[in-house]
């Protein structure tokens, strides 16, 4: 899968350019406009990267910064677990999802399952914006090779 993955990357951004890492990202409702600021303000690092994202979140995000995302389903129709199996399959290195913490979710098992996965197989998470600029800067720092030890 993982080389797969790379062949698309290959085919959109040209030969020769290897994705750094892979992404996730991820947005509660109340939290999306905050993601596509996010995303406006670190274009030039997430464009060296591949980002995965549930449905609306990625289109959001592509609108605002035309950066390719591969889309998932909407979170609640089951984009969240789509992700959590890259997770386990080793195939995201960083996963930033801005979580709503005042408002329940329907879906709040897969919410959490997320991020269980997340400290299972340590995978840097972020779940609001302090965490989600100290995981960016760290990696655009190179902080974060020691990500390669565990592909």
């Amino acid at each position: 899968m993982q080389t797969k993955m790379r062949e698309e990357f290959a085919k959109i951004f040209g030969e020769g350019r290897e994705p750094e890492f892979y992404f996730a990202l991820i947005a509660h409702d109340a939290k999306k406009k905050l993601m596509q600021n996010f995303c406006i303000a670190y274009r030039g690092i997430l464009s060296k990267n591949e980002l995965y994202a549930t449905g609306t979140t990625g289109r959001l995000i592509e609108e605002v910064t035309n950066l390719n995302v591969h889309k998932y389903l909407a979170g609640h129709l089951g984009g969240e677990q789509q992700i959590g199996a890259q997770i386990e399959h080793n195939q995201i290195d960083l996963v930033i999802f801005l979580r709503d913490p005042l408002t329940p979710k329907s879906h709040e098992p897969d919410v959490n399952n997320v991020v269980k996965l997340c400290d299972m197989h340590n995978i840097p998470l972020a779940t609001n914006l302090a965490s989600a600029e100290l995981l960016i800067k760290s990696l655009d720092r190179g902080d974060l090779e020691w990500r390669e030890m565990y592909k």
